[in-house]
């Protein structure tokens, strides 16, 4: 069992969902190991951030020399996808533009409650993993390139 191969996947994904799939077609595993690993990656961001989120929201405050802006453009597309779509939205979009800790932040100064949250990031990150695991895939030589 390639344990090493799986940590990097897993660690690729905490941070980028899309560092996974790259991850796991360069180092040759299969796609559903590669998309088991990078829902796993994306899991451990999501329930670390959810569960520290207001410790470290407050320790951010407390060290953060300037005050928070309330109003800029990214605060702005975040209600924009809160009110039009909710948890769904940002469950969503958490793979593919906001990364596994950004949408987690979101989802959390929004006050959606820590099992919802948790329950609709699994959901997404599986799809997610999967569809781009299976594109990532099927991008003819890629191994080449990347392995």
């Amino acid at each position: 069992m390639p344990v090493a191969k799986y940590a990097s996947v897993i660690i690729a994904s905490t941070i980028k969902f899309l560092g996974g799939p790259l991850s796991g077609a360069a180092l040759g595993l299969s796609w559903l190991e590669t998309a088991l690993c990078t829902t796993i990656g994306m899991m451990i961001s999501v329930v670390a951030i959810t569960y520290a989120g207001a410790a470290l929201q407050a320790l951010w405050q407390h060290y953060s020399s300037k005050p928070a802006r309330l109003f800029t453009r990214r605060t702005r597309i975040a209600i924009r996808v809160w009110r039009r779509s909710g948890m769904i939205g940002i469950a969503l979009l958490t793979p593919l533009i906001l990364t596994p800790i950004g949408g987690t932040v979101l989802a959390v100064s929004f006050g959606v409650k820590p099992g919802r949250l948790i329950l609709y990031m699994l959901i997404s990150g599986i799809l997610w993993a999967i569809v781009q695991t299976l594109l990532i895939y099927q991008i003819p030589g890629l191994k080449g390139i990347i392995g």
